[in-house]
């Protein structure tokens, strides 16, 4: 203890001293730090860090250096083709020659990734064939946790994210995977991974969503723009069971019409009897053009809206008071003002004006409307005695024709 104690007085004593207490400085320019970082990369403070670019946000730009283009030379060499060869049989091509140039599979990630840059444009966005065939890309059984450790602790996360962005995918375009889909994730990430948890949600969802929109479409729609207009219209005028949908021809008129083209409309009986209704002079106005998104195609659409009518007063007796109900077997009219049945409106009637008629056109012309006025008017004799105002001012910006919108989703 003695010992100790004499110890201790000496380290306070040195402590104490002025060489600890007087700070000693060094100057800049004699002293070179020499800093690593987290490319294993030396540098020192004479010289400026080399830049990383790794997660720049212009690493798609063309002014990158080669040495940071690496991560994308594979996109290139693999689908790199013309707009006439980028299909389905390109694709699977492309992902087998990476598959058997080399068994351990090295850089699968970095290749999955640019597959799935690419799908869209091979037109295999949609094809479940054609993710089975990408997510194949991984080796089997090698990033399969061995224990319960391994599993909790994420084995693997940059495969296992890969993956699940795969699923992701997938889900943006409606496309479910089926069994042999969940077993080839058990070959390659094991049951107690993040991949097979989200292919059972997938699996439980995507089932009960698959068909709860009332207004299914096809797994592939036409690309005639005149049978998308058919189905956006059918879809619009849903609301009445019995609207009926023509398609016009303007060549088919009388009058000559400058703009050649085809028209859909749709019209219901009581439509028809409400624009019978109107009296003579009441202004009426052709309205759009709105828009309807049918997957990844839209149609836009015009209207025939009339004035709002005014609404119905509220019935005076509350309904539990069944003091002046009347039966029809009693043979007594109702007397009580509140308890008389007044005409209730229909669904063409909403607060903001009267719907008439609903159409889509080949062009989205005013000439085009034109015509369709002047067909609806052999229909419907008292539109020709209505004032009808053309106000073209779409609340979506400048008007795309259908025609060249289906163009647009195929270039």
């Amino acid at each position: 203890m003695h010992k100790i104690a004499q110890r201790s007085f000496r380290i306070l004593n040195i402590v104490q001293s002025e060489k600890w207490m007087k700070p000693t400085f060094l100057k800049a320019s004699k002293l070179t730090v020499v800093l690593y970082d987290n490319k294993n990369r030396c540098y020192s403070n004479k010289k400026e860090p080399p830049k990383d670019t790794s997660e720049d946000d212009s690493f798609n730009s063309e002014e990158r250096s080669d040495e940071d283009k690496s991560y994308a030379l594979i996109t290139q060499r693999y689908f790199q083709f013309d707009q006439k060869e980028k299909n389905k049989k390109n694709f699977e091509d492309a992902i087998d020659i990476f598959t058997y140039k080399d068994h351990k599979r090295r850089g699968d990630v970095e290749f999955i990734y640019g597959a799935l840059r690419n799908m869209e444009k091979f037109g295999v966005h949609k094809d479940l064939d054609s993710y089975k065939k990408v997510l194949n890309v991984f080796p089997k059984g090698k990033y399969v946790p061995e224990n319960r450790l391994q599993a909790d602790f994420f084995h693997y996360p940059k495969q296992q994210d890969c993956c699940t962005k795969i699923m992701v995918y997938m889900e943006k375009y409606n496309v479910m995977p089926d069994e042999e889909f969940g077993d080839m994730l058990l070959n390659a990430f094991g049951r107690h991974s993040q991949p097979f948890k989200k292919y059972c949600r997938m699996i439980y969802w995507m089932s009960k969503f698959k068909n709860i929109s009332p207004w299914l479409l096809p797994r592939e729609l036409p690309d005639d723009s005149l049978e998308l207009a058919k189905m956006g219209i059918k879809q619009i005028t849903s609301v009445d069971v019995l609207t009926e949908i023509k398609v016009y021809n303007a060549e088919e008129l009388e009058q000559e019409s400058t703009d050649k083209t085809w028209i859909v409309s749709g019209m219901a009986p009581d439509q028809k009897q409400l624009l019978k209704e109107l009296p003579s002079g009441t202004p009426v106005y052709v309205e759009g053009a709105f828009r309807v998104w049918l997957q990844d195609s839209q149609v836009n659409y015009f209207i025939l809206r009339g004035a709002p009518k005014p609404a119905l007063p509220e019935p005076t007796a509350k309904p539990e008071d069944i003091e002046y109900v009347r039966l029809w077997m009693d043979g007594q009219k109702e007397t009580h003002e509140g308890m008389k049945v007044d005409r209730y409106p229909n669904v063409h009637e909403q607060e903001d004006g009267t719907i008439f008629a609903v159409c889509a056109t080949g062009t989205s012309s005013r000439e085009s409307l034109l015509s369709w006025i002047r067909f609806l008017e052999k229909e419907n004799p008292n539109l020709s005695e209505l004032a009808v105002l053309f106000t073209l001012q779409s609340p979506l910006g400048p008007v795309i024709p259908i025609k060249e919108t289906s163009e647009l989703r195929h270039s």
